[in-house]
Formats: structure tokens, C-alpha cells, sequence
């Protein structure tokens, strides 16, 4: 198997707006477009047989710890095939079960995370496994060696103390507009937030925060990257605040490099 599409249709952890559980549909629709082509950038053809393969949507119930082990198992599964996991969100704590499966199969693996927010806290108005706190657990639980956030930009002063708490290093937007970019190892597993993009270029999310990466920061951001990249997703996506479907194409096209980068 090559790298596998897997729909995560969730999101019961998202605590201002829902609609991400519809972005799987709506990412596959332009990404398998006549509008379009599997062509990447870095030409792969992601058309050729056994590039892209597709798993479908996982079924995932609404309740936080069955959702969280039938999105382990649906990961489990595409791994044991020998496949290369590509989450389509959802919210962004569908991340921490997709990596708690990633991990049993490849130990600890350096992450990188776009992202505006760090999504760090211990825990967000009591529930410890919101989508704002998925990447504390996965550092708490050991399940990641290196944590790499890139396009902070809504960090708190919790949040903060959270990322010198466990070790995570930071390329905030005026670190990026500084120059700074990201010396990454593999394996690694990538965990793009499309709210890391500028609300100008993907306005389709429920966080819009301003100030953040272009799409073309992003994929070459993604194209520079290491291999092997072991997993990855693309979350956050919310159809229902888009705008014309801007976001809708664009979060094929992250999917459509990031695919490309890890069949290379």
C-alpha cells in the first residue's frame, strides 16, 4: 500500500464551532475533481497505481474515549497493511488517537505542527481531551520525541508555560517572518491545522486568526521536509464557515503535496 486516505468525520472536542466532521467529503470531492489533476508539484502522480489509496471515513462515535480507540484502530489497521496513514479531519483531537496508533507502530516520532494556537493547554472548560489540548497529551504520554509547532500565534500564558513544560519548540509567526525555519529528523508524522494559514487563504475554519502562514509557505514548508513522513493529517476544515469553497481547495491542495512528499 502507498499512502491512505483515511476520513475522520469528528468533531465532538470542538469548543466554539462544529462542522469539521463534514471536511471529509468536501476535501475529497476537489481533490478527485476533473477540475483538477494528481499531479503534485514535485511531480508525483498521485493517479498511478498504488500511489493514493483510499480507506474511506472511519465510523466514530460521538463519545470521547470510543471515539478516540476506533480512530486508534481504523490507524492501526491502514498501518499493519504497510499503508501510509493521511488524516482528513475533523477537529484537531482526533491527532492524539491517529499518533497513539502511528506510535505503537514506529515508537516516538519527531512532529511537526502547523498551527495558530499550540494546543497545549492541560485541559480547556474541564475536559482534559478537548481539541485545544491534544498535543499535551501526546508529550505527556511520551508518544512523540520532538514536538515542532510552526505559525503560533494565539499562544496564552498557560500555553506557554505548557510548551517550556515539555519541551516544545516554537517558530511563532514573528519567528517565521524573522526567517526561522524548522530543522526536523524522521521519522516524522505532520499535523497541519489549516488555521495555521492566513483567514485570507482559508477562511474556511472555525479559529480564523490573522497574521498566519500563505499556502505557499506551507507546502514549501512541506516539500523541504525530511522522509520518511510515517503519517500525517489535515485538519480543522470547517465547511460551514467557507467561503465559495476557497478552503475546500485548499485544503486539497495541502493534501494533494503533503500526499506527494510522503509516496517520495
Amino acid at each position: 500500500m502507498g499512502v491512505t486516505l483515511i476520513g475522520v468525520p469528528y468533531d465532538a472536542a470542538s469548543s466554539f464551532l462544529r462542522g469539521a466532521a463534514e471536511a471529509p467529503a468536501k476535501i475529497r470531492r476537489v481533490l478527485f475533481s476533473p477540475a483538477g489533476n494528481l499531479w503534485t508539484e514535485l511531480d508525483a502522480d498521485l493517479g498511478a497505481p498504488g500511489a493514493l489509496d483510499d480507506a474511506g471515513d472511519l465510523a466514530v462515535p460521538e463519545e470521547s474515549a470510543a471515539a478516540r480507540a476506533a480512530i486508534t484502530a481504523g490507524v492501526r489497521e491502514v498501518l499493519d497493511r504497510g499503508g501510509r496513514p493521511l488524516v482528513l479531519g475533523g477537529d484537531h483531537a482526533v491527532t492524539l488517537p491517529v499518533i497513539e496508533g502511528v506510535h505503537a507502530v514506529h515508537g516516538p516520532v519527531a512532529v511537526l505542527h502547523v498551527d495558530a494556537h499550540p494546543d497545549l493547554y492541560d485541559e480547556f472548560e474541564g475536559d482534559r481531551f478537548s481539541h485545544a489540548c491534544p498535543f499535551a497529551r501526546i508529550m505527556e504520554a511520551g508518544l512523540a520525541r520532538r514536538l515542532v509547532q510552526v505559525g503560533i500565534r494565539a499562544a496564552t500564558g498557560h500555553q506557554r508555560e505548557q510548551a517550556r513544560r515539555l519541551g516544545v519548540e516554537t517558530i511563532d509567526m514573528a519567528a517565521w517572518v524573522a526567517g526561522a525555519r524548522p530543522i526536523l529528523d524522521a521519522p516524522l508524522y505532520v499535523s497541519v491545522d489549516l488555521d495555521g494559514l492566513d483567514p485570507a487563504f482559508a477562511p474556511g475554519v472555525s479559529h480564523r486568526e490573522p497574521g498566519g502562514l500563505s499556502v505557499r509557505d506551507l507546502i514549501g514548508l512541506l516539500h523541504a521536509l525530511p522522509a520518511p513522513v510515517v503519517a500525517a493529517d489535515v485538519v480543522e476544515y470547517n465547511p460551514r464557515r467557507d467561503v465559495d469553497g476557497v478552503t475546500a481547495v485548499v485544503a486539497a491542495k495541502v493534501v494533494k503535496e503533503l500526499a506527494g512528499v510522503m509516496a517520495r
